[in-house]
């Protein structure tokens, strides 16, 4: 299934299985929050931990998300009556509500098409106030990630409540900027189930081009989740942009 670890509800709860808070979700709960009581928009929320970590922050937030079966287990945690929750992507989000809006979790890498890409950023910019900021993560191409991304390096367990579940990564192509993937799921008694996917691996210079056409302007890109330059042994590009007055 494309994009399974966010559609079939078998792989879901995994997600949470594997990823608690961290550095990253720091990182962009420091810089929402520069804006007390902000009005946040997060779009491409998975299963909400950033999302209810931001309404636990006082934050007012409302998470897309095109996954149902990702927003059903957002839906279902504590505190989740906090958030407005909404199925689809930024384009479902109304015009000029938020102070803010975040992609986390390299969701910006997720959108490959240059036609796709320009209206998600034509959809933020509408959906910001004048001066609204814009934050989000993507990996930088020149840390090469995807070489990373094979058998021998990613072959873990996760446990899921009484189940052990044994996952990898294989890339299955390169082409220019676009990675795609397969994550492989071996689950007790042979269930073997596989989640693929396509990112986009964007250079400096055409986020900030593609930004510029869509109306931001760019703050900082940092390279590293402490805010060092870009280059540093992170490997993402972190930008920070805001709306322009227009």
């Amino acid at each position: 299934m494309d994009h399974g670890e966010f559609r079939d509800p078998r792989l879901v709860p995994l997600y949470d299985a594997k990823y608690g808070w961290g550095r990253d979700d720091d990182f962009f709960v420091s810089v929402i929050g520069a804006t007390p009581a902000a009005r946040v928009l997060d779009v491409g929320c998975g299963t909400g931990r950033v999302t209810l970590g931001l309404a636990a922050a006082g934050h007012r937030v409302t998470g897309v998300d095109p996954a149902r079966a990702s927003l059903d287990v957002a839906r279902a945690k504590p505190g989740a009556d906090r958030v407005t929750w909404l199925e689809g992507g930024a384009e479902v989000a109304p015009s000029g509500a938020f102070d803010a809006a975040l992609m986390t979790a390299h969701v910006a890498q997720f959108v490959v098409g240059d036609d796709a890409w320009s209206r998600l950023l034509a959809d933020l910019h509408r959906a910001l106030v004048p001066g609204g900021r814009l934050v989000f993560d993507t990996r930088d191409p020149a840390a090469r990630a995807w070489e990373a991304w094979n058998p021998a390096d990613t072959r873990r367990t996760v446990r899921l409540g009484e189940v052990e579940v044994v996952e990898w990564t294989e890339v299955t192509a390169v082409v220019g900027g676009l990675v795609s993937f397969t994550h492989h799921y071996e689950f007790p008694g042979g269930d073997h189930l596989l989640g693929s996917a396509t990112m986009r691996f964007r250079e400096e210079g055409e986020l900030r081009t593609t930004l510029a056409d869509a109306g931001f302007t760019v703050d900082a890109i940092h390279g590293g989740w402490g805010r060092e330059p870009i280059g540093a042994p992170d490997g993402e590009f972190l930008v920070l942009a805001h709306r322009g007055r227009g």
